[in-house]
């Protein structure tokens, strides 16, 4: 395999133990192509827990940019990515999404290109990552109406969008497709650009085999805590951490319809509901 020059895209968010882990395990990469090159790009949104700080005195080689508290996960990586464009160095061949949160095995980029090659040129590959105390998926490609998880089998799976925990994309893709969308500010930006990409006729597939650990985020939090009232509940889900109303009702539109009205008003009525049973439970 020739070698080939990788922008990592990056955002953190006061996670500064997490983020150097997942810088540490990039860094100890093995098993790529001789002279490949590896250029991490990570926009920091204004952490305050010294994480920019600590990136740049472990890893002088990551241009890190700081930006402010308001720009979560979906902004983030389109500043990466445009900063990786405007930065002077040559063409990349390929840009890799990656979570500051996914520490990844040692041999994790030459499984990642070594897929990609499988599958052919102008292919999305999506790195499937798993629980670090138990050998279960828990952020792949997905696939089907509702949206299931693509276990790894040992070969290239097909699916129909992605997490955005580790994608590699060609740069032919990014130059079709694009980056990810403006109108999403935190989540769905993902799993919109992986339908982007199929609708563009393009394939996406996931990786033979676990590529690194990545934990589910504390279950029972924002919208779903216990305790809470139906107004902050429902504040929680409509905020920019969880379904903002206006971002939500586009990803219904364009990836839902004719359920799109269904949809778009579900979560915050299983919300209120949920709440309202909480609060005054049967025979209470």
């Amino acid at each position: 395999m020739p070698p080939v020059r990788i922008a990592v895209l990056m955002t953190s968010h006061n996670r500064r133990a997490k983020t150097l882990s997942a810088l540490a395990a990039l860094a100890g990469q093995r098993e790529l192509p001789e002279d490949t090159t590896v250029r991490t790009y990570l926009v920091d949104a204004g952490s305050t827990d010294g994480t920019p700080e600590a990136v740049r005195a472990a890893h002088p080689e990551v241009e890190v940019t700081t930006v402010g508290t308001d720009v979560y996960w979906s902004h983030g990586m389109r500043i990466a990515s445009r900063t990786s464009r405007r930065s002077g160095e040559p063409p990349w061949d390929y840009q890799l999404w990656l979570n500051d949160d996914v520490t990844l095995e040692e041999d994790a980029l030459a499984v990642l290109l070594d897929t990609a090659h499988a599958v052919g040129p102008g292919k999305v590959v999506v790195g499937a990552v798993r629980a670090s105390a138990e050998d279960r998926t828990t952020y792949s490609g997905r696939r089907g109406r509702a949206l299931a998880l693509v276990e790894p089998t040992g070969r290239p799976e097909p699916c129909d969008t992605y997490n955005g925990n580790v994608v590699l994309l060609p740069r032919t893709v990014c130059e079709r497709v694009g980056d990810i969308d403006e109108v999403f500010q935190h989540g769905m930006g993902d799993y919109d650009h992986g339908f982007r990409v199929r609708r563009a006729g393009i394939a996406a597939y996931v990786t033979p085999c676990h590529v690194g650990i990545c934990d589910h985020n504390p279950p029972h939090t924002g919208s779903r805590e216990p305790g809470i009232g139906v107004r902050e509940a429902l504040r929680r889900i409509t905020s920019q951490r969880e379904l903002p109303p206006r971002q939500w009702w586009v990803y219904c539109l364009r990836h839902c319809w004719p359920r799109a009205p269904l949809l778009m008003f579900s979560p915050y009525v299983k919300t209120a509901v949920r709440c309202s049973v909480r609060r005054f439970p049967a025979g209470g």
